[in-house]
């Protein structure tokens, strides 16, 4: 059997035996004693034909044959960016993870924290479950912001730490809503003050004070209804919530001060944001 034939055999096995472990990220190349650029070569080609797992199961394999080489250092990295695109996110993050322990001043530092922190924020779940996933979401993403400012990752940290807050708050207001139509109207102004308190840089505010106004109306408490009133008008003064509230308190005979009264004696704002924050 000559050398050709010899070669094209093994390519010819190699290839039936991922391709009967394609889908299975637990299946292990056999280890076969291959220089690490070829290995290295190998998964690089299979990333860009979106043969994610055959991907990474060559860069594991880069670092399992060569550990100690400049390419066990780069595979780590690529075998971590194929799990995430293979969406099996706690590979991944396993892998990132590693790679931070073994090398926390490497360059590509900043992308391992990262391929972690969107890892997490591809797992969020809908606002009406339970919310861990995003909070841990969050805390990854701000880890990026914190430690890279001026990174190229830190600005889509940034945008995604808006969407990841968006969604906190929506779930917030989902369980407020709920307290606020079942009568629990305690509860309910809990999980909007939260939401004006915590987040009140999202698109939720305008709700959340609306519904603190409708939820002390609930329970007579007039004057603090009135004082939440002010705030929404005087910050979002346009909105059809704004517009919602002043239609239920003046249908109360209550009037609320306008943006020119809280201007004139601040006062009367800050006593009313002490009442939304407790």
């Amino acid at each position: 059997m000559t050398n050709a034939v010899r070669a094209l055999l093994l390519i010819v096995v190699s290839a039936l035996m991922l391709t009967a472990c394609g889908g299975n990220r637990d299946a292990e190349l056999s280890y076969v004693e291959t220089p690490v650029e070829r290995l290295y070569n190998e998964g690089f080609d299979a990333l860009q034909r979106r043969r994610y797992d055959e991907a990474a199961a060559y860069f594991d394999e880069v670092e399992r044959q060569h550990p100690f080489s400049e390419w066990a250092r780069r595979a780590m990295l690529m075998a971590a960016y194929s799990n995430y695109e293979a969406r099996l996110y706690d590979e991944a993050i396993s892998d990132a993870e590693r790679f931070i322990a073994l090398h926390p001043g490497s360059s590509s530092a900043p992308y391992a924290y990262y391929l972690i922190a969107i890892s997490h924020y591809e797992r969020i779940y809908d606002v009406g479950r339970d919310q861990s996933t995003t909070r841990t979401a969050l805390d990854s993403l701000q880890q990026v912001v914190r430690r890279y400012p001026d990174s190229p990752y830190a600005s889509d940290a940034r945008l995604k730490m808006d969407m990841t807050r968006d969604h906190l708050a929506g779930k917030e207001m989902s369980v407020g809503r709920w307290y606020l139509r079942n009568g629990y109207y305690l509860a309910a102004i809990n999980r909007f003050q939260n939401v004006v308190r915590d987040y009140e840089t999202t698109s939720h505010t305008p709700e959340a004070l609306h519904r603190l106004v409708e939820s002390y109306v609930a329970l007579g408490v007039d004057e603090e209804a009135r004082q939440v009133a002010s705030v929404l008008g005087y910050n979002f003064p346009g909105s059809n919530w704004y517009e919602d509230s002043y239609d239920l308190l003046t249908a109360r005979g209550i009037a609320i001060p306008g943006a020119e009264d809280l201007e004139r004696d601040p006062s009367l704002l800050r006593r009313a944001l002490n009442r939304i924050f407790g």
